[in-house]
């Protein structure tokens, strides 16, 4: 079973002379398991379709991150690859609205998903092409023209949260500098989506890690913010939120480094409270001000925790250098920059050192297997979802297979053989382990198959380590379902409770 993309004429409420523009192939459109509607757009003119595909299969597919857009001419029914020379990621096509350029995001390096993104123009007539974006520092979530096409607008997470950029366009794009590009929005909250520009305002989703998604005005002129949605006010009115500080330690090579610290209700800097190092998954990707159903700061606070969480190697918004430091080293300098921020952060005197634990998910989830045999008696628990354990076993099962290539060296057979497969193997230093674990994991996860979190439990058992595992057959990598989410939390913090 594949996903296609199909065109028809519409009149009157019917649709007629319904086409597959994917006839006969095995490949699909959207992307799995990520793509959604900005796969797929209309030329401007309605004469065609630019869509995303990877029109690769078999071990090909497997190794490669190497999209493509393609231009279907509903006309003559031909398609034409618009970016065969792109060899990373291509993504996000949008026509501008005078229908005669195309933009998209796109990756430079094959089997590499946490590569920079950059925002590409290219000429539908003519052929040329120019990156916009290559002297911005950060890489790009999403983007959209504006309704007169003088503008692209963009959101980066930069320094630990993601903001909305303008681009003005110049009649020649290759004269884009880094310099023309103007930051409309900052302050301690995410603007993560885009949807509509008018009239010198941009409709976006604002959140930040004490409230949920809400739809906002954004004045482009004055970069006022005003709310158009309340739909959680209700619920706020009953709850007392949660004190974010923006703290930056030194790491062990003498690099600044965030940390965010999230702090109970109602904190009280005279008592001692519990606290909670928080790894990120990823291992690439933002650790900003986002709100989760799940990972939820606030609701780790309110239960009486102190959380610390490091924006460690390979959390993106502070450079590509800081990003890619991540690959081939999972175990080196991001599990020492985690303890950098532990022990800065757990020497005020709030913290009761005594009960501190760590928590995390998917590379998270790793770095509580790596904390467990690195952690010197720092922490009195952990919790553990879905995390990578035996990196050999790994390899040979994940479905990502050209994300363990990139981000562990290549396979442990590879002559020489990569670091990642002694220095970064959390069970080579089971022998320290000695500390209660809770181990999560999903039946449906293939990214890092629930094998990995059997066998760490296994180890806990055999050890005679306290352990819990909580196994969600209906789950993959992520817990989707509410009432998946409701047991989730109430294990989580029943597991704190006993341990710490």
């Amino acid at each position: 079973m594949y996903s296609h993309i199909y065109v028809g004429s519409y009149y009157q409420g019917a649709i007629t002379d319904v086409k597959d523009i994917m006839q006969g192939e095995a490949y699909d459109c959207p992307q799995q398991p990520f793509g959604g509607g900005e796969d797929v757009t209309f030329t401007n003119a309605g004469n065609g379709v630019i869509y995303v595909c990877k029109k690769l299969s078999g071990k090909d597919y497997a190794v490669s991150t190497n999209t493509d857009l393609y231009y279907y001419d509903i006309t003559t029914g031909k398609t034409q690859d618009l970016t065969p020379d792109r060899k990373g990621y291509d993504t996000q096509p949008m026509t501008s609205p005078k229908g005669i350029y195309i933009a998209w995001l796109s990756m430079e390096r094959d089997g590499y998903e946490a590569d920079k993104n950059n925002i590409y123009i290219g000429d539908l007539y003519g052929g040329k092409v120019w990156n916009i974006t290559k002297d911005f520092t950060e890489t790009i979530e999403s983007f959209r023209w504006s309704n007169d096409a003088s503008k692209i607008y963009f959101l980066a997470v930069k320094n630990g949260t993601e903001q909305l950029f303008e681009i003005p366009l110049p009649a020649d794009f290759s004269q884009v500098k880094a310099t023309d590009i103007k930051q409309i929005t900052e302050g301690v909250f995410d603007i993560d989506a885009l949807i509509d520009e008018s009239n010198g305002f941009m409709i976006a989703r604002k959140m930040d890690m004490n409230h949920a998604g809400e739809i906002v005005r954004i004045n482009l002129q004055t970069r006022e913010i005003f709310p158009l949605t309340q739909v959680n006010t209700i619920a706020y009115s009953g709850i007392r939120m949660s004190k974010i500080d923006m703290v930056w330690v030194k790491t062990t090579d003498n690099k600044p480094m965030l940390t965010w610290v999230i702090y109970p209700p109602d904190f009280d800097q005279t008592k001692k409270y519990p606290a909670l190092l928080y790894c990120q998954g990823g291992p690439q990707g933002a650790l900003s001000q986002f709100y989760s159903f799940r990972w939820n700061f606030q609701l780790m606070a309110a239960n009486g925790y102190i959380v610390i969480a490091p924006c460690r190697r390979g959390v993106s918004g502070f450079g590509q250098e800081w990003e890619e430091q991540i690959s081939g080293d999972w175990g080196g300098q991001a599990i020492k920059d985690y303890l950098s921020a532990f022990d800065s952060i757990s020497k005020m005197s709030f913290i009761d050192r005594s009960h501190c634990g760590a928590v995390g998910a998917s590379y998270g989830g790793y770095s509580v297997f790596m904390l467990a045999g690195k952690n010197e008696g720092r922490f009195k628990t952990f919790i553990a979802h879905c995390g990578t354990f035996d990196m050999k076993a790994w390899y040979a099962s994940t479905e990502e297979v050209w994300f363990s290539n990139f981000d562990l060296g290549g396979p442990w057979w590879k002559n020489p053989q990569p670091k990642s497969y002694t220095e970064s193997d959390a069970m080579n230093f089971i022998d320290k382990w000695n500390t209660p674990m809770m181990i999560i994991t999903g039946e449906k996860d293939y990214r890092i198959p629930y094998t990995q979190s059997l066998e760490a439990y296994q180890i806990c058992q055999l050890k005679g380590i306290k352990s819990r595992l909580l196994v969600f057959p209906d789950e993959g990598h992520w817990v989707l379902q509410p009432q998946d989410g409701l047991l989730w939390q109430r294990e989580f913090f029943r597991w704190l409770k006993e341990t710490l």
